[in-house]
């Protein structure tokens, strides 16, 4: 990051004026978007997965390439303003940018709220040692592990 945040930024900055080190601050580290979802045809609801996606790593909740992530898995969505819209149906309930977009305050555990990086594991809403990496679990298998999303 380049320089210090602003104090309590979120709560009176529009997501489309934040400055790049505030838009990445939002991601509490939870680790629920680089799950692997399943979309009922029918009906269009999406289920979590425990099953993550081959750069997650399981101990820090981080994408372990994640500047470069799209040279090995092409299809992770950057999310910004300009595409909240497409992506709210499959993000996590308890997301930060899902949250603030919807208008929602951020849970008392995210770490901009907390001021540590640690609460969003302590409060048992991260994936932190729950998942199994995708290339260990064939495609049709994945209805194995859907879980309840921790809220």
């Amino acid at each position: 990051m380049s320089g210090p945040l602003r104090p309590r930024f979120w709560e009176d900055t529009p997501l489309t004026r934040m400055t790049r080190p505030e838009w990445e601050a939002l991601c509490d580290g939870c680790g629920k978007c680089c799950m692997n979802k399943l979309e009922d045809e029918d009906t269009g609801e999406v289920v979590l997965t425990r099953v993550a996606c081959r750069l997650f790593d399981d101990t820090t909740c981080r994408c372990a390439q994640y500047p470069i992530r799209h040279q090995f898995v092409p299809e992770c969505i950057v999310l910004k303003p300009t595409n909240m819209d497409a992506n709210l149906y499959w993000m996590p309930e308890t997301c930060a940018y899902k949250l603030l977009w919807q208008g929602k305050k951020l849970y008392d555990w995210h770490p901009l709220i907390s001021g540590d990086p640690q609460s969003v594991h302590d409060a048992g809403v991260s994936m932190q040692s729950r998942t199994i990496p995708e290339f260990e679990v064939d495609e049709d298998d994945w209805e194995d592990h859907i879980i309840e999303e921790p809220t």
